[in-house]
C-alpha cells in the first residue's frame, strides 16, 4: 500500500507512474480529494479518462478498486446488498425437516450477515487489508433521482442502512470517484458534497504524451497523424465525437496492421475504432475522410 500523496506533484508521478497523464488542474482537485477526504465529481464527455482515474488512483495507491455501474432503475437493494434467498429457503427447509423449529430464533438467524449478498455500496464501507478502498460511481447521470437521494446518506457520513442489521459505517471513509457523461444534470444537493472538475478533450501535446504512454510502439509520425486526425474529427458535426479512449484505440489498431502512416484506403478500413455510429461513418466515409487527412497533413507539414 502506497502513502498518500503530500503534493500535486506527487499525484502527477502517482498518475503517471499508472501511464495516466493529466493536467494541473485535474492533479490539484484529486490531491484536495483525497487529502481531505471529499468525494470526487467528475463530468466530461464519454471517453476523456474519467474512469480510468479512479482504476490509475487506485492502482497506484494499492487499494483495492470497487466498482457501483450506475444504469436506469438502480435502486439501493442492487447497490448495497441483497439476501440470498436460495440459501435461506435451504435453511428452512432443512429446520423443518429437523422438527421443533423455533419459528423467532430460525427468523433471527436467517437475517444474518451469513446470508447477506454484499453489493458495491456495502462492501465500500467494510475495512480492506490493503486501507480504505476507492470507490467508483460510475456514470452516476444513468441513474434517476431517487438514488441520488440515498446516496446523499452514503456520501455524508460514509454510511449505509440496512434495516435488518441497522447502520453499517466505515471505519475509514473509501476514497469516492463519481462520474458523469452529462446525459442529465446531477442534483445540487449531491454536488455540494463533492469536489468538482469538468474533464475536457486533451490539447493536441497531451493528447500525444496520452498516446505515447499507451501506444508507445507507435512511431511519432504515426501518433502525430493520428491525434491531429482524431482531433479534427471532433470538430465535425457528429452525433458522438471519439474520445482519448477511441485515440488509443485507433493507434493501438493500426499497429496490428502495421501500418506507418495514414492513408485515406487505411482510415476507410479502420474508422470503426473511432466512430461508433454508421450515421458518423457514413458523413466522414470517402471524400471527407480524405480532405481531413489533407489538412492534417497541411498542418504538420511545418512540424516535421
Amino acid at each position: 500500500m502506497t502513502a498518500i500523496p503530500k503534493t500535486i506533484d506527487e499525484v502527477e508521478g502517482l498518475l503517471a507512474g499508472q501511464d495516466y497523464v493529466c493536467g494541473r488542474a485535474l492533479a490539484t482537485v484529486v490531491f484536495l480529494a483525497l487529502k481531505l477526504g471529499r468525494p470526487l465529481f467528475l463530468e466530461g464527455e464519454a471517453g476523456v479518462g474519467k474512469t480510468e482515474i479512479a482504476k490509475a488512483i487506485a492502482a497506484g495507491l494499492g487499494r483495492r478498486l470497487i466498482r457501483l455501474q450506475c444504469y436506469e432503475g438502480l435502486d439501493a437493494a442492487s447497490a448495497v446488498c441483497d439476501w440470498n434467498f436460495a440459501a435461506q429457503m435451504i435453511a428452512i427447509r432443512t429446520a423443518e425437516a429437523g422438527g421443533g423449529a423455533d419459528r423467532d430464533a430460525l427468523t433471527a438467524e436467517l437475517f444474518t450477515e451469513d446470508y447477506l449478498i454484499e453489493r458495491p455500496l456495502l462492501q465500500a464501507m467494510r475495512p480492506q487489508p490493503g486501507g480504505a478502498p476507492v470507490l467508483l460511481i460510475d456514470e452516476l447521470d444513468r441513474t434517476d433521482e431517487p438514488f441520488e437521494a440515498f446516496l446523499l446518506e452514503a456520501l455524508s457520513d460514509f454510511q449505509v442502512t440496512i434495516p435488518e442489521l441497522g447502520t453499517i459505517r466505515a471505519p475509514e471513509p473509501p476514497i469516492v470517484i463519481l462520474t458523469s457523461n452529462r446525459t442529465r444534470e446531477v442534483h445540487d444537493a449531491l454536488k455540494r458534497r463533492c469536489l468538482y472538475h469538468w474533464v475536457d478533450y486533451p490539447s493536441f501535446a497531451r493528447e500525444m504524451e496520452i498516446v505515447h504512454a499507451r501506444a508507445p510502439e507507435a512511431t511519432e509520425t504515426l501518433s502525430r497523424e493520428v491525434v491531429a486526425f482524431v482531433q479534427k474529427l471532433r470538430t465535425e458535426d457528429l452525433f458522438k465525437r471519439p474520445g482519448v479512449a477511441e485515440t488509443i484505440d485507433w493507434a493501438k489498431c493500426l499497429l496490428a496492421l502495421d501500418v506507418v502512416t495514414l492513408s485515406p484506403e487505411v482510415i476507410a478500413d479502420t474508422l470503426g475504432a473511432i466512430l461508433k455510429y454508421q450515421d458518423d461513418i457514413q458523413k466522414i466515409a470517402g471524400d471527407p475522410a480524405k480532405k481531413l487527412l489533407d489538412e492534417v497533413r497541411a498542418d504538420l507539414a511545418p512540424a516535421r
